[in-house]
C-alpha cells in the first residue's frame, strides 16, 4: 500500500509539473554585452558632449533624422520625421513633417496616459539648449541659425531663466506634426545638425518632474528610442532594456554602392527583422586596456573597441590575426572622422596671447613634438598623420595641405633662444622676465594617459622646459576645459556630423566655454568661419569650403594656437554570435540594427 501511495503521489507531481510547464519555457533574453573605455556623464541629451555618454543617449532618445546604417559615404535619412527636410527655393525656410504615432516610454510623469511625440517637443528641447540655468554646452549647434532664437536666448540670459512659452519667429508650428523653420541664412548643414543627439526630443513633463535645480534630468532619461534605462551604477554599469512600446519598424537597408560582399551578408542576416532584435544591452565601464581585452577574449563582451595599445593582439598588417579569424571573430576597421590635436590655452598667462614671444613658445613646442613617434609608440601605428583640422571623409578635408609646423627640435631650441627663453645653469629655461618656465600638461588618469604624459615630458625636456603632469578623470577634464582652466593637453574630437564646419567650430571665438577648449579667439578667423557657414548649398560648396578651411587652418598655424596631429583607425571586434554588424562612422553605436545568436563556449585567449 505504501508503494502504491508513493506512486500515486509521484503521478500527481508529474501531472502538476507537466501542466505548469505546458507552455514552452521562455526563450533567453537576447543580450549584447558592451564595454565603454571611459565613464558616462549626464544622461540628459542637452548636457552630453562626449562620445561615451552619446552611446547611451543615442539609444534612448531620438532625433528627427539619422543616418542610413549601411550607406557609405554616409547618407541622411528620416528617423522620427516622415521624410527629409523640405528646403525652400531660397534656402531660408525648412519644412519638417513628423511621423504620427510615436510615443515616449511610459512614465509616471505622464499621469498614466500614453504620451505622443509632437513637433512642440522638439521646439521645447531646442530652447532648453539656451536655458541659462541649464547651461548646456551644446547651444552652439543652433546659435545664429534660427530666426529669433538668439534673441530669446539673450532675453533668457538677462532674466536668468528661459521663458519656454515665448514665441520664436523661426519656429512656426503648423499643426501637431508639422513645423516650418525660418532661418537666418541658407544652412546646408542643418539636416545633419538635427541628427545629432543633443537635439533629440525631451518631454517637458519629464523635466518638470525629475529635473534638478537647474533643470537637468541626469539620471531619469525618458525618450522615444528603441531602448530605455534599466539599471545604472554610475561610472561602472549600465543596463538598457528594449522599449516595449517602440513602434513597429523593420530592418530594411540596401548594400552600399561599392557592392561589398560584407554588406550583402549583413542584408541576408537582417533583412525584414523587427527592430530591435536585441532586448538588453549590458554596458560595463572598464578604464584599463588589459581588463577590456580579457573581457572580450573570455567571451564576457560581444563588441570590443580595440584601442591602439592593444592593436597587435588582434591586428597584423591591418588585418585580423589568423588565430582570431579561425574562431569567427569579426573585425570592422575604418578611418574615423576624428581629429586629434594639441592645444595651448590662449588665455593662460604663460602659454596664451599673441605677442611674438608667446607665439614663438607655442611654435617651438609644436616643432619639438614627434607626432610620428606618438603614433608608433602609443597607438601602434593605428592612426594617420593629419595636417589640417578637417579629417578624411569630411567635407573640407584637403589631402594636399602641408603644415608649416614640422618636427625640428634644433630649430625649436633656436627659436626659444631668440625670444629670450634662456637656459639657466641647471639646464632649464626661464621666461623672458627671468621667472621659472613650468608647463602643466593634463592627461587622463588611466595608464594610456600616463604614457601620453611621459611622451610629452620627452618633448619638453628636448627644449629644456620643466613639465608638470596633471592626471584627471575624463569628466573632470571636460569641466576644467569649459572653464579655460587647463594649460595644454591632447584633445580628440569625433565628428558630430560629417561636415568641416563641425571641426572648424572648435576654434570659433563664440564657442569658448563650449567646444573651444583652447579658448582661442581671433577676429579674422571668426570672420572666415562665419563666411564659410554662409556658403549656399550646391555643387561648388565643397571646393569653396576647402579653400576657406585652408585659410582657417593656416591662421591657426601662424599663431600656433593648436596643432593637428592625426586621425585614428577605429577597429571594432565582434564575437561570432553578433549578426548584422558594420561600424558606422557617425553613429555612436549600432545596437538596434544588430541581432545575436549565442552558442555555448567562449573564444580562447589569443597568445
Amino acid at each position: 500500500m505504501l508503494g502504491a501511495r508513493m506512486l500515486a503521489g509521484f503521478a500527481v507531481l508529474w501531472l502538476a509539473c507537466c501542466r505548469s510547464g505546458a507552455a514552452a519555457p521562455a526563450a533567453p533574453v537576447k543580450t549584447l554585452r558592451y564595454i565603454l573605455p571611459a565613464a558616462e556623464a549626464s544622461l540628459d541629451p542637452a548636457q552630453g558632449r562626449d562620445l561615451y555618454t552619446g552611446h547611451i543617449t543615442e539609444a534612448i532618445f531620438e532625433t528627427l533624422y539619422t543616418y542610413d546604417y549601411l550607406a557609405r559615404p554616409v547618407r541622411l535619412v528620416a528617423q522620427t520625421a516622415a521624410a527629409l527636410p523640405e528646403v525652400a527655393a531660397d534656402g531660408m525656410s525648412v519644412l519638417i513633417r513628423l511621423k504620427p504615432g510615436i510615443y515616449f516610454t511610459p512614465d509616471p510623469a505622464f499621469g498614466g496616459q500614453r504620451r505622443e511625440l509632437g513637433v512642440a517637443d522638439y521646439i521645447y528641447s531646442w530652447k532648453r539648449l539656451f536655458d541659462p540655468q541649464l547651461a548646456s554646452p551644446n547651444s552652439w549647434l543652433l546659435e545664429g541659425r534660427i530666426a529669433g532664437l538668439d534673441a530669446l536666448a539673450a532675453a533668457a540670459k538677462q532674466r536668468g531663466r528661459m521663458d519656454y512659452d515665448a514665441p520664436v519667429a523661426g519656429f512656426e508650428q503648423l499643426d501637431r506634426y508639422t513645423l516650418r523653420l525660418h532661418l537666418t541664412r541658407p544652412d546646408p548643414s542643418l539636416g545633419m545638425i538635427l541628427a545629432y543627439e543633443p537635439l533629440a526630443a525631451v518631454a517637458r513633463e519629464v523635466v518638470q518632474r525629475y529635473g534638478d535645480a537647474k533643470g537637468e534630468v541626469a539620471s531619469h532619461p525618458v525618450g522615444t528610442g528603441a531602448y530605455q534605462l534599466g539599471k545604472w551604477v554610475r561610472g561602472s554599469r549600465i543596463v538598457l532594456d528594449a522599449n516595449p512600446g517602440f513602434r513597429a519598424e523593420r530592418w530594411d537597408f540596401a548594400a552600399s554602392a561599392d557592392g561589398s560582399a560584407a554588406d550583402a551578408r549583413i542584408v541576408g542576416q537582417m533583412q525584414g527583422k523587427q527592430i530591435p532584435q536585441i532586448r538588453r544591452i549590458e554596458i560595463s565601464v572598464q578604464l584599463e586596456d588589459q581588463s577590456r581585452w580579457l573581457s572580450f577574449t573570455s567571451g564576457a563582451a560581444d563588441l570590443f573597441w580595440l584601442d591602439g595599445p592593444l592593436a597587435p593582439r588582434a591586428i597584423r598588417d591591418g588585418k585580423l590575426r589568423p588565430e582570431l579569424a579561425a574562431q569567427g571573430i569579426q573585425l570592422q576597421r575604418i578611418v574615423d572622422p576624428v581629429l586629434t590635436y594639441y592645444y595651448w590655452n590662449m588665455q593662460d598667462p604663460v602659454l596664451g596671447g599673441l605677442s611674438k614671444e608667446k607665439i614663438a613658445l607655442r611654435r617651438a613646442i609644436a616643432m619639438a613634438h614627434d607626432v610620428d613617434e606618438e603614433i608608433r609608440l602609443l597607438l601602434n601605428g593605428e592612426a594617420e598623420r593629419l595636417a589640417m583640422p578637417v579629417p578624411p571623409g569630411v567635407a573640407g578635408h584637403d589631402p594636399a595641405y602641408r603644415s608649416l609646423l614640422q618636427y625640428d627640435p634644433v630649430l625649436a631650441n633656436r627659436l626659444l633662444d631668440r625670444y629670450g627663453y634662456r637656459k639657466g645653469a641647471d639646464g632649464w629655461r626661464t621666461l623672458p622676465d627671468g621667472k621659472p618656465l613650468v608647463i602643466r600638461y593634463t592627461s587622463r588618469s588611466e595608464a594610456a594617459g600616463l604614457q601620453m604624459a611621459e611622451l610629452w615630458r620627452k618633448t619638453y625636456t628636448r627644449l629644456g622646459i620643466r613639465m608638470e603632469s596633471q592626471r584627471m578623470i575624463f569628466s573632470d577634464i571636460q569641466q576644467a576645459e569649459q572653464l579655460c582652466q587647463l594649460q595644454t593637453r591632447t584633445y580628440q574630437w569625433m565628428a558630430d556630423y560629417p561636415d568641416g564646419d563641425n571641426f572648424m567650430q572648435l576654434f570659433y571665438g563664440k564657442n569658448i566655454h563650449q567646444n573651444n577648449s583652447g579658448c582661442y579667439q581671433d577676429a579674422q578667423y571668426d570672420r572666415w568661419f562665419e563666411a564659410s557657414r554662409a556658403l549656399p548649398p550646391g555643387p561648388q560648396r565643397d571646393a569653396l569650403y576647402r579653400q576657406m578651411a585652408r585659410q582657417m587652418a593656416r591662421q591657426l598655424e601662424v599663431q600656433a594656437a593648436a596643432m593637428p596631429a592625426y586621425t585614428r583607425y577605429r577597429s571594432m571586434l565582434a564575437q561570432p554570435a553578433v549578426l548584422g554588424y558594420k561600424r558606422h562612422p557617425i553613429l555612436h553605436q549600432e545596437w538596434k540594427y544588430l541581432d545575436i545568436e549565442r552558442k555555448d563556449g567562449a573564444m580562447k585567449v589569443a597568445k
